[in-house]
């Protein structure tokens, strides 16, 4: 019986082929063939098409072997396509802690800039090592503390409450909170509109109160990208940016349309909705700010926190590292 595994008929006629149509087209860019005067003419002639030939003409042109003209093993290329290696163990540190692929690539951003890999990429390469799904394990990672000094970085945002919140009184109030993402201390402004302005001085009320009370001091404050907040191409005119500037507190936004990455003040409004707000009718909006103020404390220093292991957020303040590169005045 033959044995076809050492037959290079087939290699032979690529080689044959292609180098024949090389010389051919060779012919016809320094207008010295006699048949064609185009380069379309050629190919319609050979029945090849443009971009194939080219790629076969190109890698012969380079690596100048025969085996450039053989057709290649198909597929993305290990140097040219795959992240690099130190990025995978990154992507993969921060999976053991419990993050998703949108909040993983937000970390490695400020770090990697243009090699950080898409929120697609970051599921590949946790799904080539079997860290797609969520174990009870990660799942009790995750409700650890991600930052681990105090002040490290502070969520802000803004809540509506309903109109019927003061009795005998319509108007539309608001809420802008301030939570600490490491001990989870928070205060909370009222206020009547959500301009910039105003939004800035009860945020910067909330950043007094918790450094005169917990000696907390943030370094980054991470907020979305609302127009009482953002103003990332003209930040010096904007009030709320600029008081972030004169305090030296560095401006991180969160994803458009995804809440969950200022997610713990976003839990924040859920606990107070739960335990003051919902189904309360106060009498006049002295008692509502004394209301709140009490609850304050008390979430702060009596209330217990699953996400901190049963502490409160006092007691975690008082243990943990802080942040001691900004002072508020």
């Amino acid at each position: 019986m033959r044995h076809n595994t050492q037959d290079k008929t087939l290699y032979r006629n690529y080689v044959s082929k292609w180098k024949f149509l090389i010389q051919e087209y060779e012919l016809v860019k320094q207008k010295r063939h006699p048949k064609f005067r185009f380069a379309a003419d050629f190919y319609r002639f050979h029945q090849t098409h443009r971009q194939t030939f080219l790629k076969y003409y190109h890698r012969f042109h380079q690596q100048g072997t025969d085996q450039a003209l053989v057709p290649q093993k198909r597929g993305p290329k290990w140097k040219s396509r795959r992240v690099y290696g130190y990025i995978e163990q990154q992507v993969l540190m921060h999976r053991q802690q419990g993050v998703n692929r949108y909040e993983i690539c937000q970390l490695l951003a400020p770090k990697l800039n243009h090699l950080t890999p898409s929120p697609s990429t970051v599921y590949r390469i946790t799904q080539r090592y079997g860290l797609n799904r969520l174990t009870p394990k990660l799942h009790q990672e995750k409700r650890r503390i991600v930052k681990q000094k105090a002040g490290e970085l502070g969520h802000l945002d803004c809540h509506h409450l309903s109109k019927d919140l003061i009795a005998s009184d319509p108007t539309r109030y608001y809420l802008v909170c301030v939570i600490d993402a490491c001990t989870r201390l928070a205060w909370a402004e009222v206020v009547t509109d959500l301009k910039s302005l105003t939004v800035m001085f009860s945020a910067l009320k909330s950043f007094n109160l918790l450094h005169q009370r917990y000696q907390l001091q943030f370094a980054e404050v991470l907020t979305d990208n609302g127009s009482e907040f953002a103003a990332p191409t003209q930040p010096a005119t904007h009030p709320f940016e600029r008081m972030l500037l004169e305090l030296g507190i560095k401006h991180r936004y969160t994803r458009p349309y995804r809440p969950q990455t200022n997610g713990k003040v976003e839990r924040f409004w859920r606990t107070l909705n739960d335990d003051l707000i919902d189904g309360t009718t106060f009498g006049s909006l002295e008692e509502f700010r004394d209301e709140l103020q009490q609850y304050l404390l008390y979430y702060n220093e009596v209330r217990p926190h699953q996400a901190l292991d049963g502490k409160t957020p006092k007691q975690v303040n008082e243990s943990c590292q802080r942040i001691t590169e900004h002072i508020h005045e």
